[in-house]
């Protein structure tokens, strides 16, 4: 029988790499992969992928089923990120549109993407080995087993670099989002694995772009705003959908809906006019994508940390009004620009 998988060791967030003296027993860094994040148990016969949320990954990545299955040279539980690279060697990064299209419900669209875009498993710690439980020892001795069991593996398996110097993770923590990497993180040596704790500390690139507010949604509850959506004047003046705002409180979402009502769109019948959003793979249960249209005339400055294509990756944060700023002024220009990096050289 495979290994149970238990729930994954989670990070808090810090705004700067720490000084590992005043952690005890001192910190290992690693790069942050951006993908998904994977428990892996093979028992030499069967392999199961667990997610964070539980969620069964095994037969969305057929070709690391195989993989692991050929490569695994004893029975072992690990935990990792499934990741999809792009682009010619020398030039790869981390593609995560092609990672999301994964999660999909037909087979032959599967086994499809399984050949024109096939996943890699970056693994950073090992939970059991053979008969050995390892959930309970200091993270060094884990990284040095994990090591010692998948250092001579292939690809598509990898084992994390790690450093123990602040200096060379902060390099990193600059220079690997050129290859679509998330930050940094730093793991204590001397902690064990701790399940459903954030334990780890991870570092990501924090940044304030000023955006137009384009419309919101209402709440699941079905009171107040559950998200605003926001834009960006592309080079041609054209305002481009790039992403939302949550995370409001309750008192706050009620606040937005009277707030905003004076830039509501609405036909002649003074209705309120409503768009069709687009609708996530991970939202393919939610009944109703549309959203209530706003006139583009208030601006925002929001927190994000990357761009995925023209959008951004994540949900940024809402930081403050800006008043101040004309809408037409909210353009790609003010984004900061990462310099590419190849994401061969992050895995050696």
């Amino acid at each position: 029988m495979p290994y149970e998988i238990p729930a994954p060791m989670l990070a808090k967030a810090a705004a700067a790499v720490p000084d590992p003296a005043k952690t005890a027993g001192g910190l290992s860094f690693e790069p942050k992969w951006d993908g998904f994040r994977a428990l892996v148990s093979w028992d030499g016969e069967s392999v199961e992928i667990g997610s964070r949320g539980a969620k069964p990954l095994t037969r969305y990545f057929p070709e690391l089923v195989e993989a692991f299955t050929r490569l695994l040279p004893e029975p072992c539980l690990i935990d990792g990120e499934i990741v999809v690279p792009t682009g010619e060697p020398g030039s790869q990064r981390l593609d995560w549109e092609s990672l999301s299209q994964r999660i999909h419900p037909a087979a032959s669209r599967v086994n499809m993407l399984a050949e024109k875009t096939p996943a890699m498993f970056i693994a950073f710690d090992l939970l059991a080995r053979g008969d050995g439980d390892l959930q309970q020892e200091p993270f060094s001795e884990r990284r040095a087993q994990l090591v010692d069991l998948l250092g001579d593996v292939p690809h598509p398996v990898h084992v994390t670099r790690t450093t123990d110097d602040p200096d060379l993770a902060r390099r990193w923590l600059a220079e690997f989002e050129g290859a679509g990497l998330d930050g940094v993180v730093a793991k204590p040596l001397a902690q064990p694995y701790q399940p459903n704790k954030r334990a780890m500390i991870k570092i990501k690139h924090a940044r304030t772009a000023d955006v137009v507010a384009l419309g919101y949604r209402i709440h699941k509850s079905g009171e107040g705003v559950g998200s605003l959506l926001v834009g960006l004047h592309g080079d041609d003046g054209t305002l481009y959908p790039v992403g939302g705002v949550a995370a409001w409180s309750n008192a706050r979402r009620l606040e937005l809906i009277d707030e905003l009502a004076p830039f509501v769109v609405r036909d002649d019948d003074g209705e309120a006019v409503r768009g069709e959003g687009e609708k996530s793979r991970f939202q393919a249960g939610r009944a109703d994508s549309s959203f209530v249209k706003l006139r583009p005339e208030r601006v925002l400055e929001v927190r994000y940390d990357q761009l995925e294509g023209w959008r951004f990756r994540h949900t940024v944060q809402f930081e403050r009004w800006r008043p101040d700023r004309d809408p037409s002024s909210c353009t790609y220009e003010q984004l900061e620009t990462v310099s590419a990096y190849d994401l061969g050289d992050v895995l050696d």
